[in-house]
């Protein structure tokens, strides 16, 4: 399927209604899992890109082609819609252009753009802080000025509810729809009233609430959550953070033990193989060996 085809459907499917349940790849393979378990579309994670590419914590480290290489791969292994965390947009309203124009080439559904200093901060670490409103809506025009693709769409998050109070972020959310964003997100709220009233206070435009495990907000049923009215509802690292915990018990057994099987706590060989479909390789391979 074409990109433009899948952003056609991804936007039809938010205008549908109904919340997406959508978890955080920091990895193709990570695209893979997801796609075969049959979530309806994938969340290229800063944080996640950050912590597992460079081992390094979400404190602005990643750069633009960085994200851009990334982005390619996974739309390489996956048909799902695919939105993209590209922090701050790198710069002013000029260099939030050239960010969406580079990801939107590079496979991307959907962009999310901050308003958070720069360099940006993991939203749900301390000592953060946000732009001027002015600063912060010309990111988010720039952006819709840039898509190429209409049905490419602009996710704008603002970070002010640690800031500023819960009101200034819904304010600064309903500024960024009057420039055009598509899906708004407000960061890290930290009471179940508040994330009951983001949806009634911004209706009209999808929401997305970012669910992080150990975060501030608290964690909230998805069927609440759909009940509620949000768009998607974003696990940005669970896939990491199983994969950690995976990687932490499979080795420290492995230490221990000093050996290690497929009765141990890994995939089987069979199931790796299956999450990069060898066997599509496998046909290729053969087809083109009978020419």
């Amino acid at each position: 399927m074409m990109n433009h085809e899948i952003n056609k459907a991804f936007r039809a499917r938010l205008e549908r209604g109904g919340a997406v349940l959508m978890p955080g790849a920091a990895n193709a393979l990570a695209a893979r899992v997801i796609d075969q378990l049959g979530f309806e579309a994938v969340y290229i994670s800063g944080a996640g890109l950050t912590n597992t590419y460079l081992g390094m914590p979400d404190l602005g480290f990643i750069s633009l082609p960085e994200i851009a290489q990334h982005t390619s791969t996974v739309r390489n292994a996956t048909e799902l819609p695919i939105v993209v965390d590209a922090d701050t947009g790198f710069g002013n309203a000029l260099n939030v252009h050239h960010t969406v124009r580079t990801l939107e080439r590079a496979g991307a559904s959907a962009i999310q753009l901050e308003d958070q200093l720069n360099p940006k901060r993991c939203g749900h670490f301390s000592g953060k802080d946000v732009v001027d409103l002015i600063e912060a809506r010309s990111r988010i025009k720039a952006a819709a000025d840039a898509r190429i693709n209409p049905n490419f769409l602009i996710v704008a998050r603002t970070d002010a509810c640690a800031t500023h109070g819960f009101d200034a972020a819904i304010e600064r959310a309903e500024a960024f729809i009057e420039e055009g964003a598509d899906i708004t997100f407000i960061e890290a709220p930290r009471s179940i009233e508040n994330i009951r009233d983001i949806p009634k206070r911004l209706e009209g435009t999808p929401q997305l609430i970012n669910l992080v495990v150990g975060g501030k907000t608290p964690i909230i049923d998805f069927a609440e959550l759909d009940e509620m009215g949000f768009g998607l509802v974003l696990y940005a690292n669970v896939a990491l953070q199983g994969a950690l915990k995976g990687m932490h018990d499979a080795l420290s057994l492995l230490k221990t033990d000093g050996r290690m099987d497929e009765s141990g706590p890994v995939a089987s060989f069979e199931v790796r193989q299956n999450a990069v479909r060898k066997d599509e390789y496998d046909r290729m391979e053969k087809d083109y060996a009978d020419k």
